[in-house]
């Protein structure tokens, strides 16, 4: 192939992504036809969540909706994409496939990096859990999710006291 392989973007109907990232696949082996799509990807991110004191990783998609390619395009290629089940088309002017440059494909961030959710908020009422000041309640004063900690303004035997916790030492209480 005197053609080199581009990324190209696929419109699909939400929560289809994985379905039809497993069907071209499919097609590619059955077919043969690994020179021409090369590699396809459902475009995801890594995310702590912190809810009620319990760390749980998940990984959610980035671009809820769409499916990366990278194929050689050529009438074959685009056949086999474009009648893939739950594949809306390419995005592009007219769903005439568009590939991305470089740039664009860097700053879909393909290999993105892990990044951190807490259901509470500044000004939030918590509950410590998990301390020495377990069950004494407070009120969040600001979050750091680099270093994964919290202060708390907490309230022991009268008086306010700062305290920096962990993310997963905090409770939020319903209001």
């Amino acid at each position: 192939m005197s053609e080199a392989a581009k990324w190209y973007v696929v419109h699909t109907y939400s929560g289809y992504e994985n379905k039809v990232a497993q069907n071209i696949e499919k097609v590619v082996e059955n077919r043969k036809l690994h020179d021409l799509i090369l590699e396809v990807r459902v475009p995801t991110e890594k995310v702590t969540e912190i809810t009620d004191g319990k760390t749980k990783q998940v990984e959610r998609k980035t671009y809820p909706g769409y499916v990366l390619i990278k194929m050689v395009y050529t009438d074959d290629s685009w056949y086999v994409v474009r009648n893939t089940r739950g594949c809306t088309g390419f995005v592009g002017p007219a769903s005439e496939p568009t590939p991305l440059t470089e740039a664009e494909v860097a700053a879909l961030g393909v290999d993105l990096g892990e990044s951190i959710q807490v259901n509470f908020a500044v000004g939030d009422s918590v509950q410590v859990s998990g301390t020495s000041m377990d069950g004494f309640t407070g009120v969040v004063q600001s979050i750091n999710l680099e270093e994964q900690t919290v202060d708390v303004l907490v309230s022991m035997f009268g008086r306010e006291t700062a305290a920096t916790l962990g993310l997963n030492q905090v409770i939020k209480l319903d209001d």
